[in-house]
């Protein structure tokens, strides 16, 4: 008599007491089939859901003095910051140099001297958000000194993303960061910070202060004293009075260029980055 034997979803008809192995060839020809069909399937889903791997690009970091540097990366180039030679800047060369953005941090001469410079850059000068063909940069309000912008006015501090770093540059930022500003920076793998005091950026307790509430992966010192200086009328400190009270993070020396990508932070801690003027 022949009874059904199930295999899988189909119906086989098989005749008990003889061989069965034409039943048993065709169970397992289903069983590789479904099994090849799922492994196709599976491969299929993890191709399509799996992240895309993003190629590493560097960013160039160039150094000009004071708080005046030239990001370059992703095919742009950011200049933030150009100054009139004057004061603490006496000694440096003007910064007249090609870019395809200029952010300022204020309309103080020694951060915000726009005139003369090449080309025809975007500029941005105040606290938003803008979207520059697909560079998101916002722009955060902060005091630019400490009696709520009484005497200076306001700083806005730039955050930005290039070649997959988050970067920060505080410009002439005097006084404590707010909750809202936090949340705004974010936490930036590079952090440029004012350190060297006066009535109109950090003092060196403060902008440590300011990297503790941040936690950045690389700090890049800025606006502090150096032999460019007019010392009859600059009144900032010189770097070792930072590094002074951030004994315990390590230090690297550069010089006035610096290549950045997402391998070259450090794994763990932070690393202070000391460029060069030349």
């Amino acid at each position: 008599m022949r009874q059904p034997i199930r295999l899988g979803n189909a119906m086989t008809v098989c005749t008990r007491g003889l061989s069965q192995s034409p039943c048993v060839e065709e169970f397992m020809k289903r069983r590789h089939f479904i099994y090849a069909g799922a492994t196709a399937a599976t491969a299929i889903a993890t191709s399509v859901l799996a992240p895309p791997t993003v190629a590493q690009t560097a960013v160039s970091i160039q150094y000009l003095g004071h708080s005046c540097f030239l990001f370059s990366g992703d095919g742009r180039r950011i200049l933030v910051n150009p100054f009139r030679p004057a004061g603490c800047t006496a000694g440096y060369r003007r910064p007249n140099v090609a870019a395809d953005v200029v952010m300022i941090s204020s309309r103080l001469l020694d951060e915000g001297a726009i005139d003369g410079l090449p080309g025809n850059p975007r500029l941005l000068a105040q606290p938003g958000a803008y979207d520059i063909s697909g560079l998101n940069v916002q722009g955060i309000r902060t005091d630019h000194d400490r009696v709520g912008g009484r005497r200076f006015g306001v700083n806005v501090v730039w955050r930005w993303t290039m070649g997959g770093l988050t970067i920060a540059h505080m410009g002439g930022a005097a006084s404590p960061i707010g909750t809202e500003q936090q949340i705004l920076i974010g936490r930036p793998d590079v952090l440029l910070v004012p350190v060297g005091g006066g009535p109109k950026v950090y003092t060196p307790d403060e902008a440590r202060q300011t990297i503790q509430t941040l936690n950045p992966r690389l700090v890049i010192p800025t606006q502090f004293r150096t032999g460019a200086a007019d010392s009859s009328a600059c009144d900032i400190q010189p770097l070792d009075d930072f590094l002074t009270v951030m004994s315990g993070t390590s230090v690297q020396r550069r010089g006035d260029t610096l290549s950045l990508s997402r391998s070259s932070l450090p794994a763990d801690g932070m690393r202070i980055e000391v460029m060069s003027y030349s």
